[in-house]
């Protein structure tokens, strides 16, 4: 018979026994939890704006208990993607290898194609990889991603001799913070504008807990539209996530039908400010007569990117609360930033293109232009096409709007050689303020590297937190082990930290 003694050893060697009687924390740790919160397209004057005219927001309240960041940068190109990933692994494209959620690699095969003919196919990690998209629920179940996701519409690659499917877990080149602290023991999850962002479970494939998605791009009931369309259909995306984490804050899995630890690293993106900045006037469902985007370069929003920005407000209020009524706030260090910013803020600078003549480029493989492009070489023919590219770039920079013209030797310095490196785009091209390609009417858009693109919003915030502004210039990356030391882990856990050498966010007290 074993002692009692050997009894309770093995008990509090079990990570549920342990879990269950330090609150889900760590031991020692500054924190139980940390709720990470990116409100997709906004900026830091949108948040300076924001609380200085709603001194009894949610957002103010949040900031007096706070350390803000004001020059907080997203990475370039700042695209969803890319600045997601910056978030939890501390990582530029240059450790990732995720320049944008449709980009291109040159050892990977097209969909379907059982890996035949010459590598090089474009990588759509979106709402194309959808079982229907049409569809809010993806044509799945919510909150099992494989239900979701089609994997013949899936990227293909060579491992070990055998063409297999490439996940969007697989595309990441490095572990982020889920990962880490699931190997710790702890609970993890995240809701998302796409199934495709199962990403977040990282190369292990096992990051996330409880990942719930819903179709950001399906269709309005009774209408040809995307929800993307209206400024009330992407609010109501929004809510349905909300109550995700509300039910994960009170104990229950993503759905609500299942107990559940309360997750040690959780959160959600709001998709209703960066709708609200891109979307021109009033979509299906919305009241008649609204407005999208700013009013002036001061970042005044018009009466419709007003209203997102309240019902965000709201949204984040009712998680604060959730978080006092169990007893976490205290325990709970709530960070708000945003995977990237938007562009333009100021209307008049607008200038709407369209990006088709880069497919013009002497030798070209695959470009992705929103406001900024990446333009891959075909790898069979690129040492001749290099120069003649570059000429055809330099020729065409009024018509495309091109302020700066990434070469391929100054990519391999940003980021990784294109000449060996499969990810890497052989040129960016960055855009002169104001630039938007678009063949519709969206007023502004993501994925560049100018200042509407990348400064975003970023405060920390704790109720034991004494109010402090850095005015450093600082990276979203630094989230990452910011994170991680929050919950008493080790950042240096995260590969990208090593390879880049990301520092934690300066003057916090832990």
């Amino acid at each position: 018979m074993k002692s009692v003694r050997h009894i309770l050893t093995a008990a509090l060697l079990s990570t549920a026994f342990f879990s269950s009687i330090i609150g889900n924390s760590y031991a020692g740790a500054p924190y139980a939890h940390v709720m990470l919160i990116s409100i997709d397209g906004m900026h830091a004057i949108d948040l300076a704006n924001y609380v200085a005219t709603h001194q009894t927001s949610t957002l103010a309240a949040l900031a007096k208990t706070a350390v803000q960041y004001p020059n907080a940068l997203s990475p370039a190109p700042s695209d969803s993607f890319p600045g997601m990933l910056a978030l939890v692994t501390g990582g530029t494209p240059r450790s990732t290898g995720v320049f944008y959620d449709d980009s291109y690699d040159r050892t990977y095969f097209a969909p379907g194609s059982d890996c035949s003919g010459a590598p090089g196919a474009e990588v759509t990690l979106a709402e194309n990889i959808d079982v229907d998209s049409t569809k809010l629920n993806a044509g799945g179940t919510p909150g099992q991603w494989r239900t979701q996701i089609d994997v013949a519409k899936l990227p293909m690659t060579l491992v070990g001799g055998k063409c297999v499917a490439v996940y969007p877990h697989q595309f990441s080149r490095v572990n982020n913070a889920f990962e880490i602290v699931k190997a710790h023991g702890g609970r993890t999850a995240w809701s998302d504008k796409h199934p495709a962002y199962e990403l977040l479970n990282g190369p292990s494939g096992t990051g996330l807990d409880d990942f719930y998605a819903l179709e950001q791009d399906s269709l309005i009931d009774g209408s040809d539209k995307a929800t993307t369309k209206s400024f009330k259909s992407e609010r109501d995306f929004d809510a349905a996530r909300v109550k995700v984490l509300l039910n994960q804050i009170q104990g229950m899995d993503s759905t609500g039908t299942s107990k559940a630890a309360v997750p040690q690293l959780f959160g959600m993106n709001f998709q209703a400010v960066s709708v609200g900045q891109k979307l021109p006037k009033s979509g299906p469902g919305d009241d008649a007569g609204l407005i999208g985007g700013y009013s002036d370069a001061s970042g005044t929003p018009n009466n419709a990117l007003a209203a997102q920005l309240d019902y965000v407000d709201g949204a984040l209020g009712e998680l604060v609360d959730a978080l006092k009524a169990q007893n976490l706030l205290d325990s709970t260090l709530v960070i708000v930033t945003a995977k990237h910013g938007q562009a333009p803020i100021d209307p008049a600078s607008l200038r709407s293109l369209d990006d088709a003549p880069y497919a013009k480029i002497p030798g070209y493989a695959f470009h992705i232009a929103d406001d900024a492009s990446l333009i891959w070489l075909d790898s069979t023919t690129r040492s001749a096409n290099v120069q003649a590219a570059s000429a055809y770039l330099d020729a065409n920079a009024e018509t495309l709007g091109i302020g700066k013209i990434w070469t391929p030797n100054q990519m391999a310095l940003a980021y990784n050689d294109p000449a060996n490196d499969s990810r890497t785009p052989d040129f960016m091209v960055t855009v002169n303020p104001g630039v938007v390609y678009t063949s519709g009417s969206k007023i502004a858009e993501h994925g560049g590297a100018n200042l509407d693109d990348r400064n975003v919003l970023l405060l920390i915030s704790n109720p034991g937190i004494t109010r402090k502004t850095s005015t450093a210039l600082v990276q979203t990356a630094q989230v990452a082990p910011t994170i991680l030391n929050a919950l008493g882990l080790d950042p240096k856990e995260l590969q990208a930290v090593q390879q880049e050498g990301t520092t934690e966010l300066p003057l916090l007290p832990f």
